[in-house]
């Protein structure tokens, strides 16, 4: 995202996004066998060659689109009931991926478990923000935080909803999935 706030310019673009070659996508890309998304996020990945990715199970929240028309995907116009059910199995964890909207809705509905952002080193001043208005969002407690050589800083925080602990306990490996909402 950039330094205020925002996922994408006002036409979505997102030109200005650096990819930085320290940044270890194969090793984050091991953390989850889920990729989540809404269905503008799917439609632009679909154009520009990715809307299936190697690996993990795509599933994408819409009440437009027909699944007979998206054999390789999973449509669901359900998203919380549909994270609800994948948080409920064992395997790994789920990223939430593409615009804010989705992302409000599961947060406003206390299924997100950690926010990961990488902020690049630019105010667009405009654009698609990363969390579109709703109720209330909740605490974040950082949980770490890095300074990549291109100048993006990474942020990952650990929600902290009003009727959690403080301070979780720290648990071994969960058999349960946590939600991950990283922007695009």
């Amino acid at each position: 995202m950039s330094m205020d706030g925002f996922i994408a310019g006002p036409d979505g673009e997102y030109d200005w996004i650096i990819m930085d070659p320290s940044f270890d996508f194969e090793g984050l890309f091991k953390e989850f066998d889920t990729f989540l998304m809404g269905r503008r996020t799917f439609e632009f990945t679909q154009k520009a060659g990715g809307a299936t990715m190697r690996g993990p199970r795509t599933i994408v929240c819409s009440k437009t689109l027909r699944a007979s028309d998206y054999p390789k995907i999973t449509i669901t116009d359900n998203a919380a009931n549909t994270v609800r059910a994948l948080k409920a199995k064992a395997g790994k964890d789920i990223w939430l991926f593409g615009r804010g909207s989705l992302f409000r809705s599961l947060l406003d509905a206390k299924l997100v478990d950690t926010i990961e952002v990488a902020v690049m080193p630019i105010a667009l001043s405009q654009g698609i923000p990363l969390l579109p208005a709703g109720e209330r969002s909740p605490r974040l407690r950082l949980l770490e935080s890095k300074v990549l050589p291109s100048g993006i800083v990474t942020l990952n925080y650990a929600i902290q909803y009003r009727d959690s602990p403080k301070k979780p306990k720290k648990a071994k490996k969960s058999p349960t999935k946590r939600m991950h909402r990283t922007p695009r």
